[in-house]
């Protein structure tokens, strides 16, 4: 890896600034416990006027980095609760097409079934009309059999030579 190619360093912290935090380091370690306790006693006054001080003090890069991370920490913040209603709207969204998905395969079915019946429901309706057709139409048949043979018959008479009938004497 090359020097162009290395992760940029951030500046060193000038070297009065780090004198500084080590006396207020020093301070804390050096000063007098509180009696059956693990807290010290400072004077706060003063050790936050050198707090502030050396916050001062600090380079403009360092409080404008500050305030970039901060605004980083506010934006990520922001983009994840933009990304967290995403995935709840798309998490929403996706059962809801889930229960429709659902719903749309009952209807098919249910429609497909409906549809089965009224075909086996037509189908029966038609072999009943045909056979009612059929009783109704041999009925017919029968009776105009018989109608034929009656005419038949009528007509054989009719064409049955008749005795001459004699005539009936003329009045003179």
């Amino acid at each position: 890896m090359t020097a162009e190619q290395e992760t940029p360093q951030p500046p060193p912290i000038p070297g009065e600034l780090l004198d500084v935090v080590e006396q207020l380091v020093a301070e804390v370690q050096e000063a007098r416990p509180v009696p059956l306790s693990n807290n010290v006693r400072i004077n706060r006054d003063e050790f936050v006027a050198r707090l502030r001080g050396l916050q001062e003090a600090l380079p403009e890069e360092l409080r404008a980095a500050r305030w970039m991370v901060r605004e980083r920490e506010k934006y990520v913040a922001r983009t994840n609760e933009r990304a967290r209603e995403m995935l709840s709207k798309a998490k929403s969204r996706s059962e809801e097409m889930v229960s429709e998905s659902h719903i749309v395969k009952e209807a098919v079915e249910e429609a497909n079934r409906l549809v089965r019946n009224s075909e086996k429901e037509a189908e029966r309706i038609r072999l009943e009309a045909e056979d009612y057709a059929e009783r109704h139409l041999a009925e017919a048949e029968t009776v105009l059999g018989e109608l034929l043979r009656y005419v038949q018959e009528a007509r054989a008479e009719l064409h049955q030579s008749r005795p001459v009938t004699p005539e009936p004497p003329l009045s003179e």
